[in-house]
């Protein structure tokens, strides 16, 4: 399983910005950080990915699928069944508690439905992030660092191969930061999914199998992979 961009490029209309990638390889399992600095295309390289955006040329492959070629509906589906995303500002509803939250992934995704099963699932990988004793916890009695796993823990539901993360450590103190990131990439390590993460902060960077740098991944004829 991995996860290919080729020859990408892609300008927003006449702004002067050009993000153009010549070659991106992840594997299952691996963790890369996405560094570099603000207006560098680090985001916009994520909705490519996600599929909120589309490129101008180029091919973004997950596993068998070439992600260019589907429509937007498509697109919607690929990224809530096979992608799950973090953001920095956590995306929860205050007015559920940690289990709807987390499940809220699948009443979104279209044609599933929460089922025993799934309950379960969820149930497990709260447990694996720490949450076990919080699932009726409302959201609003719950620490920065317990938002985020809520979060992860609704990326992570429907077993994704890719999760994209945009700065999920952002909000954080020092001391969840690590505990937080670590966490998130042992269990993607274990289900053998991809993790994506845009970071400003250098001192996570230790804690990835891989640092790419968007100046050398947007370089003409770089090769990273």
């Amino acid at each position: 399983m991995a996860l290919v961009l080729e020859r990408i490029h892609f300008a927003y209309g006449d702004s002067g910005f050009a993000l153009s990638i010549p070659h991106l390889h992840m594997a299952g399992g691996e963790s890369v950080a996405l560094v570099g600095p603000s207006g560098s295309g680090k985001t916009t390289l994520l909705n490519l990915i996600a599929g909120i955006l589309s490129p101008d040329r180029g091919s973004i492959r997950l596993k068998d699928d070439e992600l260019v070629k589907l429509d937007g509906q498509q697109r919607r589906r690929h990224r809530l069944c096979q992608m799950g995303m973090i953001f920095q500002s956590f995306e929860l509803l205050d007015y559920l508690d940690v289990r709807d939250n987390i499940l809220l992934q699948a009443r979104l995704a279209p044609g599933l439905a929460v089922t025993p099963a799934l309950e379960q699932q969820a149930q497990a990988i709260a447990a694996e992030l720490g949450l076990a004793d919080k699932w009726h916890r409302p959201i609003t009695a719950l620490s920065q660092g317990e938002r985020q796993r809520v979060a992860a823990c609704r990326a992570l539901l429907l077993n994704p191969d890719l999760v994209l993360a945009d700065e999920p450590t952002g909000n954080l103190d020092p001391a969840n930061k690590l505990a937080v990131l670590e966490q998130l990439i042992a269990v993607c390590k274990r289900h053998n999914r991809i993790l994506l993460t845009v970071t400003h902060d250098h001192s996570l960077l230790p804690s990835f199998d891989r640092v790419v740098d968007m100046a050398t991944l947007s370089n003409a004829g770089a090769d990273i992979a």
